[in-house]
């Protein structure tokens, strides 16, 4: 079957509208959260650490909105959208969904809340039940909700046809179709409830490229339907640029710079979003450029390193930057970055920085132009 994405078919009768998130109430607010796991040694399981996986991560997202979370392996990206969606338990802090603090809900009542909150897992081959056929597993949401009953199979035919498979395909099992095609199925089982907020983390990153864009265009066409808010956790920083809205990034459990995409692109202001941004691989192989090498080894979570996380591998670092925690400190156009010396770098960037980062802009849109350019047509038999 072809991944070709047909026309999106409504799901409701009415449209939430899509608002910005200068002039709505945030959807769902994260203040200070934290999360350690303790790591536990020896016969009797005691303690012996905490990895620090998130350490104090103040965000918020409006209606509509996406919010594309980027950061090396390990960063803490994965354990933030859990945390936001209370898969897991914070070690300290909050998260506020819709108005209501999710820390306070009881079982009953996150249970009912679970419906405006979904999630998109990385592996489309894992995240589904094999003993289960795809309409079992898009079903199943329904009964647990109480949603559309005596109409479960209508609504799964539905959901099928939304996220461009056909209504057969209800009775086939996950290892009978193709990884982007199981992530479309993955797309419709979040779909079921109706959410308002989807969590995607890596949704993508097992799919090939052209299945890729895709899949990012349905999640797009999806979200202008729906008034739906992301939640995007990716590493490929062109699929990022393409899909978000606002783009925060990660660093050892923290954020150290958010902004609107556009400005993060053009300007990065914290040391370690201009090495993530000059990193990207340019498209002519005989091309040579400098590049804002990252020195040394990403630090244990276990042990990271006081102030700054970042200060044992940033260029730039001075005694402060291991002294003391710089704040996220954003300016009038909502850009904010952690760090002590931005005004400083910014003011006197090298002339290696623009030549590095520019070619990977030029990269950007090259790959962004084959998510809007359509397929060629197949040739008549």
């Amino acid at each position: 079957m072809s991944d070709a994405v047909p026309p999106v078919h409504a799901m409701s009768d009415a449209t939430p509208p899509v608002r910005a998130m200068s002039d709505a109430t945030p959807l769902v607010r994260a203040e200070g959260l934290v999360k350690h796991f303790p790591v536990r040694r020896g016969l009797f399981g005691r303690v012996s650490g905490l990895v620090r996986a998130v350490d104090g991560v103040d965000l918020q997202l409006a209606a509509g909105e996406t919010l594309g979370v980027v950061g090396e392996s390990g960063c803490g990206k994965s354990t933030l959208g859990r945390l936001m969606l209370r898969l897991i338990e914070p070690t300290a802090g909050r998260v506020v969904f819709d108005g209501q603090d999710m820390g306070r809900l009881s079982t009953t009542q996150l249970r009912a809340q679970r419906r405006a909150m979904q999630i998109i897992f990385q592996d489309p081959y894992s995240s589904l039940n094999p003993r289960m056929t795809v309409g079992q597993t898009l079903a199943e949401p329904l009964r647990l909700h109480g949603l559309h009953a005596g109409r479960e199979t209508e609504r799964v035919a539905q959901l099928l046809r939304t996220v461009g498979l056909a209504s057969e395909h209800a009775q086939r099992y996950p290892h009978e179709f193709s990884g982007g095609q199981r992530q479309r199925i993955g797309i419709a089982r979040a779909l079921a409830v109706e959410p308002k907020l989807i969590v995607c983390d890596e949704a993508v990153s097992a799919l090939d490229v052209s299945v890729q864009a895709q899949v990012v265009n349905l999640l797009q066409d999806l979200q202008r339907r729906f008034g739906l808010a992301y939640v995007f956790i990716a590493h490929d920083l062109a699929v990022v640029k393409h899909i978000a809205t606002r783009i925060a990034v990660m660093y050892l459990g923290r954020v150290v710079e958010t902004a609107d995409k556009n400005a993060l692109f053009a300007a990065p202001r914290h040391p370690y979003t201009q090495a993530l941004l000059s990193a990207i691989p340019r498209p002519e192989p005989q091309a040579r450029h400098e590049r804002s090498v990252i020195g040394g080894d990403v630090p244990s979570p276990l042990h990271p390193p006081a102030g700054c996380h970042f200060h044992t591998r940033c260029p730039h670092a001075q005694p402060l930057c291991s002294q003391q925690v710089p704040a996220l400190e954003a300016t009038p156009d909502g850009h904010a970055a952690a760090c002590h010396f931005w005004r400083e770098l910014q003011g006197r960037a090298s002339p290696a920085q623009p030549i590095a980062i520019a070619p990977a802009r030029r990269r950007l849109d090259r790959l962004q132009a084959a998510f809007v350019t359509p397929a060629p047509a197949a040739p008549a038999p």
